[in-house]
């Protein structure tokens, strides 16, 4: 199976590592079948939404399926093909979806609350959608993952460790890709999102207090109205990044460090 999703990386160890961390945090086979998984859905009703916490559905085929307002505190998607399901509402908090198949995928209005999303798998196969996480709270997650034009309109990812994790070399020029993303609306208080490919992402009415952008690339991003205190720009490319109308401009971090900082919009 492939696990792995388009990276920015400068050499096959960091592949390597990467790999191995995510298998590392994984053992074990799937407690229930696909079928078992169908039937529980099936049986589930709006009510009474379906509940499998904790249990370990890893490397399951469960495309297409409808895990709307399930409990899935804690359940292990670990390489799970999960292509086109819908899980809009539900509760994955604490779920491991390292290697999960996503595209298409709906998360509207989840709470993935410190989930993990390492390696996540969102290029190549017959769908060619980007996952949706609209609205979703990311807050703690863990996430490195190709999500170029994505919606994450509204999300919330407070405190999340979405960029690179620079004391392990092998992974260090591993980045997360939002170039083009929807961010409007979104919570990156006090996120690290360093080294992290940002260009032309929608960031409007954002709120990036206290969040980390160092080496980011913010090039043409749209930062209208967005609030910007304490947040770190030591090193990134603002190169016609917009800044009209931001709350907190003067309390920004690292601007006299930043690339391009003369090409900024305000």
């Amino acid at each position: 199976m492939n696990r792995n999703p388009r990276f920015t990386i400068s050499s096959l160890s960091g592949v390597a590592a990467l790999l191995a961390m995510v298998c590392a945090m994984h053992a074990g086979g799937a407690e229930l079948s696909v079928d078992q998984v169908r039937d529980a859905l099936k049986n589930a009703s709006p009510a009474q939404p379906v509940d499998l916490a904790g249990k370990d559905l890893s490397d399951l085929d469960l495309s297409r399926l409808d895990f709307r307002r399930a409990n899935l505190r804690g359940t292990s998607f670990f390489g799970s093909k999960l292509v086109l399901s819908d899980f809009r509402g539900a509760v994955l908090e604490g779920a491991n979806l390292n290697g999960a198949w996503l595209m298409g995928t709906d998360f509207t209005g989840a709470d993935l609350n410190r989930a993990s999303l390492l390696s996540v798998v969102v290029l190549g196969g017959e769908v060619k959608k980007m996952p949706i996480f609209k609205g979703a709270n990311m807050t703690g997650v863990r996430m490195i993952a190709d999500l170029p034009g994505a919606d994450l309109s509204g999300a919330n990812f407070s405190n999340a460790v979405v960029g690179v994790n620079i004391k392990n070399q092998g992974m260090g020029q591993m980045r997360t890709d939002l170039a083009g993303a929807n961010l409007a609306g979104a919570t990156l208080a006090g996120a690290d999102f360093n080294r992290s490919l940002m260009a032309f992402s929608n960031l409007k009415g954002s709120n990036l207090r206290g969040a980390n952008f160092f080496r980011v690339k913010l090039a043409g991003a749209d930062l209208t109205g967005a609030d910007v205190t304490a947040a770190d720009f030591t090193e990134a490319d603002l190169d016609g990044t917009v800044f009209r109308d931001v709350k907190g401009f003067a309390e920004a971090k690292g601007l006299d460090r930043a690339t391009n900082l003369d090409k900024i919009v305000r």
